[in-house]
């Protein structure tokens, strides 16, 4: 699911989503994924993260916890629009269903620890690439050895800056004497 979560919001970002003849081509050469992506995908991720929704537990390994993770760190985190539970007509709500959906994610951790071991069954670790997956090297490859000293705020600032350098490299922004 973390991962799942991670490439749909990847999707949904502004410097992603702006791009609309990327998106045209993607729907002409894919149009099964693309029906998929819009009809059943982009629908299921936005239920899970408003907490109407959960997955099933029979072959999940690492549940849904990105909505829960961004209730927590909301004071610390810079995100890049409001959050399910920021609005009025159902911010409690959502709240509730996150920690609701906390408390089961919790109550059925042995299911949880069962499918990441099932899964991982044969799985030798590489003492030499242990490394990859340490926080500390992952922010170093990504920001250097000063970036990784700064701010999450600078680095997400910084990162956002970067992502839509590229987005625009892609697709030039058309500017409004050209409309």
């Amino acid at each position: 699911m973390f991962g799942f979560a991670a490439v749909m919001r990847a999707l949904e970002l502004p410097q992603i989503s702006r791009l609309e003849q990327t998106w045209m081509t993607l729907r002409q050469r894919h149009t099964e994924g693309a029906i998929l992506y819009e009809k059943k995908l982009k629908p299921f991720m936005k239920s899970m993260n408003d907490g109407k929704e959960s997955c099933v537990l029979s072959n999940t390994s690492f549940p849904h916890v990105v909505p829960l993770l961004s209730l927590l760190e909301r004071g610390v985190a810079v995100g890049e629009g409001v959050e399910p539970w920021e609005t009025m007509e159902s911010g409690v709500d959502v709240v509730m269903s996150h920690l609701e959906a906390a408390r089961t994610i919790a109550h059925h951790g042995g299911i949880y620890r069962t499918n990441a071991e099932t899964k991982l069954q044969g799985f030798q670790e590489r003492e030499e690439v242990m490394e990859l997956f340490h926080t500390e090297f992952q922010m170093r490859l990504l920001w250097g050895s000063r970036g990784a000293e700064g701010s999450q705020a600078e680095r997400y600032e910084k990162f956002d800056k970067v992502l839509t350098a590229l987005s625009n490299k892609l697709e030039p922004p058309v500017r409004q004497s050209e409309l």
